[in-house]
């Protein structure tokens, strides 16, 4: 590969409308059908037509934590993308463009530029998105695969137009590799293979198939970028898989009837990004006031307001932290990656059902709409499932208690409609028995009791979870803290910095409610030197750690430009630190999405 070790980065850019997600599609399968790991971030606008997009896609015969941090391959499909990216290109790289409409501009030394006269390859078709296989046939070219091996994805791709669609883009994409093969060299080092295929998905895929595996029979949802990708899952596979899914007029009525659904018995979960979080807040609190099990889904992206509807950030911490009114209690989770999305979703219902409260999972838009590789092998759709202290049967109970004050603060939750355990559930603070307390006097006594009652769950819940450990070695000069979907960026930059003389090893902290204070005290305070990267301007989760844990940090790398992390980004923070230039490293975007 052209990057050696750290892989190969082939980026698509045009604007919306050129069809940038077909060849992306196309090479995908490609790479993980020949066991290669693959990850993929696609800068995109919030329009509809135009607008710049860069699909970056980086594979490896090894796992793969970020989209990387420069380009191999460049697929020009407008002349948008040659003029931001060309200066990028360094020795060994390809440019791969229509010359019919685009001019490049000054390349750098050692970058092949490969200008390809569509009209030519394609005899004069009229058909726009043509190009795209054209640049397919000389990609194919360029990374010394079988043409067969292209051949065989568009008939996939193309399969469902008809036969008449597929030979068209065959033969132009054999025409376009013969004509790469006599004019353009091939990288020097042919495309590995991995020793299995492996499977793709998105992050948003993974949340929804971990609802699925954990039990979920109700889905509803308000589309909102970039939390959408979980619905159109669901609503694809529901029916095969018993799960009703309902789209909903807004995200007040999507939280509510959540609320309901998982009243009535099932599991429940529905999804949205901030502003629409901001919108289900309120009933939050309501499922904490009946002691409903629900999940609540965010799918961070760069606020206020609408701020960047197509942009990642973690700007959502504290949102999350006050969301709704009171104090209450609640699970707040940030998986690390799309398979931890996977495999915390069945976790996370576990915990709710067990401790009778609503959880909040923190995505965002990095981990649910990148694209990335997957072993079939990790994806356990039948994990262990616990709903908690659920009576479903009918018995003749003697003066049940819906809120009976016990030592974990855990009482036993009953079906609505079962023989012998009638019970008021509402919004107001009630008895042990159900009984409403404000609807004639307020009982002080029973008020204090039943917010202690429901704080003692969370008390006892942090041991229930794995706390987070120290990745690297011990007495490294830096020890990075970060929280979701930094974990990869970070771990790339740990090689980075290993290269450049600087030993870093790495806390993730992953669930944010509860906290494992003492855990990651004892960690935080062995360090020789911390650092907390995350992607907020205010630094919202040092904020969080410092008032939860009284603890100083040494220094902090932040990004809030919309764009993800780097791992150069990180690797030059640290150095920035170690060398006395600031304690707040804000990097700069090289590439302009």
């Amino acid at each position: 590969m052209p990057s050696g070790g750290s892989g190969l980065a082939i980026a698509i850019g045009g604007a919306a409308g050129q069809g940038i997600a077909t060849p992306g599609n196309i090479m995908a399968r490609l790479f993980v059908r020949r066991g290669l790991h693959l990850y993929a971030y696609n800068a995109y606008q919030s329009i509809i037509r135009g607008g710049h997009i860069l699909l970056t896609i980086r594979v490896r015969d090894g796992e793969l934590h970020t989209h990387g941090d420069g380009l191999d391959l460049l697929m020009c499909l407008n002349q948008d993308t040659m003029n931001r990216h060309l200066g990028l290109m360094g020795s060994g790289s390809a440019v791969v463009f229509n010359s019919d409409t685009i001019k490049p501009g000054d390349a750098a030394d050692g970058v092949q530029l490969c200008p390809m006269p569509v009209a030519e390859v394609t005899d004069g078709s009229r058909n726009k998105l043509v190009q795209n296989t054209v640049a397919l046939g000389v990609v194919t070219h360029l990374l010394g695969l079988d043409f067969q091996v292209l051949s065989d994805g568009l008939e996939l791709q193309f399969k469902r137009k008809g036969q008449e669609m597929v030979d068209e883009n065959v033969a132009v994409a054999r025409s376009s590799f013969d004509y790469a093969a006599a004019h353009f060299d091939p990288f020097p080092d042919s495309l590995p293979s991995g020793p299995k295929p492996l499977a793709v998905w998105t992050g948003n895929d993974a949340l929804a198939m971990g609802g699925a595996a954990a039990g979920v029979k109700f889905y509803c949802a308000y589309p909102m970028s970039p939390a959408t990708g979980v619905l159109h899952w669901m609503a694809k596979n529901a029916r095969e898989l018993g799960i009703m899914v309902r789209q909903v007029e807004d995200e007040i009525a999507v939280a509510n009837m959540a609320i309901g659904a998982a009243h009535a018995g099932c599991r429940s979960m529905c999804a949205t990004s901030g502003g629409g979080f901001a919108l289900m807040t309120e009933a939050i609190g309501m499922a904490a006031m009946m002691e409903v099990p629900v999940v609540f889904i965010n799918v961070q992206r760069a606020g206020p307001s609408t701020g960047v509807p197509t942009k990642t950030e973690q700007g959502d911490l504290w949102q999350a932290l006050g969301a709704s009114q009171g104090d209450f209690q609640r699970f707040i989770v940030g998986p690390t990656s799309a398979l931890d999305a996977f495999r915390t979703i069945p976790e996370v219902f576990n915990l709710v059902d067990k401790y009778q409260c609503p959880a909040i999972v923190l995505s965002d838009l990095l981990i649910s709409e990148g694209t990335f590789s997957v072993d079939p092998d990790d994806i356990d759709m039948h994990p262990t499932i616990d709903r908690g202290q659920m009576i479903v049967e009918s018995a003749k109970a003697n003066g049940y208690k819906r809120y009976e004050y016990t030592d974990s603060g855990v009482s036993a939750r009953a079906i609505p409609g079962i023989e012998g355990y009638v019970h008021v559930v509402a919004s107001d603070e009630h008895d042990e028995d159900s009984t409403l307390i404000s609807d004639e006097f307020t009982n002080p006594h029973t008020r204090r009791k039943m917010v202690e009652k429901r704080a003692r769950k969370i008390e006892n819940a942090a041991a229930a979870i794995e706390p987070p450990v120290l990745e690297g070695p011990p007495g490294a000069d830096v020890t990075l803290i970060g929280w979701g979907s930094t974990y990869g960026v970070i771990k790339e930059a740990i090689e980075q910095l290993k290269e450049q003389g600087v030993t870093a090893n790495h806390l993730q902290i992953k669930w944010l409610v509860p906290l494992h204070v003492e855990q990651i005290t004892d960690i935080v305070t062995r360090a020789n030197r911390t650092i907390i990267v995350e992607n907020s301007q205010s630094g919202q989760f040092y904020r969080y750690l410092r008032s939860e844990t009284g603890l100083s940090i040494d220094g902090h790398i932040r990004k809030y430009d919309g764009e993800p992390f780097m791992p150069h980004h990180v690797a030059n923070g640290v150095l920035a630190h170690v060398a006395g230039e600031t304690d707040v490293y804000v990097p700069q975007q090289e590439i302009m999405v």
